[in-house]
């Protein structure tokens, strides 16, 4: 499907956007991961999921917190594969604290990686998409781009902010070939969840296990985590030629919580 093709996935050393990756590698898709972590983990991943499906697969740490590193990682891809035809704008962090408790550095990174993030890369990958006419960007929000919860303030304001971003864009490339989309996960069990667990249980006073069952859980209406797989299949379709005519669109994949 997405053979000859070239995608380049933030935040994809692990969690959704790792196997955002994967699905993309095994699609045909040479791979440009970025991403924190261990230096050899990183080499054993990028090796790995080169060997598995026979693409070219980069590995790029670039801190997408700062607008020149974006840069500089958009040019060093671009250069390599001559345009980024799939953007996978996935990076994110959270923090859990009363608003009026938020640290401001906390605050400043959220927006920063959750949002402007996905700003820099989407402008600097649209020239080449432009001229290839063709593109397909998709980013990666949250339920709570559509709902709000207690104590994320930086989140829920930046996941609201990539809502109105994707749909702005998509009006402005709707004749050149290229689709924007956003797709809204439930609570998908990845690193970024899992550390928000003790956080929420401090914030609400509760205990872990309750954090899981009556604040996670209790959201989604099947009761069930959403898997990272079925959030990089529903990523892959809307990169696909089958997908060609949906663009603007903000869909959930939550287990139906967004329905209340």
């Amino acid at each position: 499907m997405f053979k000859s093709k070239t995608a380049l996935i933030t935040g994809s050393t692990s969690g959704i956007g790792l196997g955002i990756a994967r699905e993309f590698a095994a699609r045909g898709a040479n791979i440009v991961l970025n991403g924190f972590g261990d230096a050899a983990q990183i080499a054993h991943l990028r090796n790995e999921i080169a060997n598995a499906h026979g693409v070219i697969v980069m590995a790029d740490g670039t801190d997408v917190s700062r607008a020149d590193a974006i840069e500089s990682m958009m040019a060093r891809a671009i250069g390599e594969f001559g345009a980024i035809d799939l953007l996978i704008n996935n990076a994110g962090i959270q923090h859990v604290a009363p608003v009026e408790e938020f640290p401001l550095d906390k605050w400043n990174a959220i927006l920063a990686i959750n949002l402007s993030a996905a700003f820099h890369a989407t402008r600097l990958a649209l020239p080449a998409m432009k001229k290839k006419g063709f593109g397909r960007i998709v980013n990666v929000a949250s339920a709570h781009a559509l709902v709000a919860s207690p104590f994320k303030s930086a989140y829920v304001a930046a996941k609201h902010g990539i809502a109105g971003l994707t749909k702005t864009v998509a009006l402005e490339v709707a004749e050149a070939g290229i689709t924007v989309n956003a797709v809204c996960p439930g609570y998908v069990l990845t690193p970024l969840v899992e550390k928000q667990i003790p956080d929420t249980a401090k914030a609400r006073g509760i205990s872990e296990q309750a954090v899981v069952r009556d604040v996670l859980l209790a959201a989604q209406p099947t009761k069930r985590f959403v898997t990272v797989e079925q959030v990089a299949a529903l990523t892959a379709f809307l990169c696909s030629e089958a997908a060609a005519s949906i663009t603007g669109a903000v869909l959930p994949i939550e287990g139906g919580w967004t329905a209340h």
